[in-house]
């Protein structure tokens, strides 16, 4: 994707669900709105999908999903290494496992992440880890920031924080 404004990959397990992808297309017109460049894994890899999903179960259905699976690993590498700074969502009962090796692949390559967690359980390895401690030190290597919710934080609200951490970088 060519552009002159700063290019942000937003990693997250927002394509799996319903109710993720509206979240995850909301992050990405809020990005868009504050003047980021978005790199979309979701949007990027969904063709590929789509047509293996529409074959028939049986070995060419399953060597599509095989092709696709493998397309959209090489397709995220691509994006990742061409963003400014990686936004992930850190929800759910653990970090999502796609989403955790974003955020490595990115601090390894020295790309600032900024995660947030929107979901205020704290599901990290000890008290002081509200999230993964390998992924909370991936984000703190990368010049980045953990942001956390809370039961009385908006969603929204964090979002914009995340949105400033971005601009801040």
């Amino acid at each position: 994707m060519r552009t002159d404004r700063p290019l942000v990959y937003v990693a997250g397990p927002g394509g799996f669900d319903a109710a993720g992808r509206r979240w995850h297309r909301h992050v990405c017109e809020q990005l868009a709105s504050a003047g980021f460049g978005v790199s979309d894994p979701w949007a990027a890899s969904a063709d590929a999908f789509e047509a293996a999903g529409r074959l028939p179960p049986g070995d060419a259905r399953h060597e599509a999903l095989i092709e696709a699976n493998r397309s959209a690993g090489r397709t995220n590498a691509t994006l990742i290494r061409s963003a400014a700074a990686v936004l992930a969502l850190l929800d759910g009962v653990d970090v999502d496992s796609g989403t955790a090796a974003e955020i490595g692949y990115a601090a390894a390559l020295g790309i600032r992440v900024v995660g947030y967690r929107t979901d205020w359980r704290t599901t990290g390895d000890n008290e002081a880890a509200p999230v993964n401690l390998q992924v909370a030190s991936f984000i703190e290597a990368s010049g980045g920031r953990l942001l956390l919710g809370g039961p009385d934080v908006d969603d929204d609200a964090l979002l914009e924080v995340a949105i400033a951490a971005l601009r801040a970088g």
